[in-house]
């Protein structure tokens, strides 16, 4: 377990005192508290961009991101401090919104599988995006079996992605799948 992970543990069993929370019942109401507000806000997600210093030149960077508006970025500093993991940031575009969007993002892969995970595993989503939270652990394990360093790998993880968070149909997949040869190509 990562020093991250035993903090994170620490804290939500009362060792080292999570925003005043004494008991079990306060640990309790916060961790629904971050289940509601991810369900709501939160986002799991899996970028896959070129990287011309990777083996396959394709990057796989699973990451869990938590947006709002930047006058309640004390909130996601909050769960930064919770989680023990991730970083706080503003997002200097305004998007539709008047005013600028923080956000809370963890994407070190040890704090997403020491951390996040067992606690959204845990403290379970509500909404679609606990189907989005299962697809993003596939990715994750698929990672830990280093799949993302084969093509085949690469293309099945991209396959998950394309089903997660409504997506549009992926570029990605398209060219990952056009660089593969196909049984014809190989045998010639």
């Amino acid at each position: 377990m990562t020093d991250t992970a035993c903090l994170y543990r620490r804290r939500m069993n009362g060792s080292d005192n999570v925003r005043g929370a004494d008991n079990q019942q306060e640990r309790l109401w916060i961790c629904g508290w971050i289940a509601g507000f991810v369900d709501g806000e939160g986002c799991f997600s899996v970028p896959i961009f070129r990287n011309h210093k990777a083996k396959l030149r394709w990057q796989v960077q699973p990451q869990f991101v938590v947006t709002q508006s930047a006058s309640s970025r004390d909130v996601l500093e909050e769960l930064v401090s919770i989680f023990g993991c991730g970083k706080e940031c503003v997002n200097r575009r305004h998007d539709d919104h008047r005013e600028q969007s923080a956000l809370c993002s963890v994407k070190r892969l040890t704090d997403l599988r020491d951390v996040i995970v067992p606690h959204f595993e845990e403290h379970q989503l509500r909404t679609s995006k606990s189907e989005d939270f299962e697809r993003f652990v596939r990715v994750l394990r698929l990672m830990e079996e280093r799949k993302h360093l084969t093509m085949s790998g690469l293309i099945e993880i991209a396959e998950i992605v394309e089903t997660m968070n409504r997506r549009k149909p992926s570029e990605v997949l398209r060219i990952l799948r056009d660089q593969t040869p196909t049984t014809s190509q190989v045998h010639r």
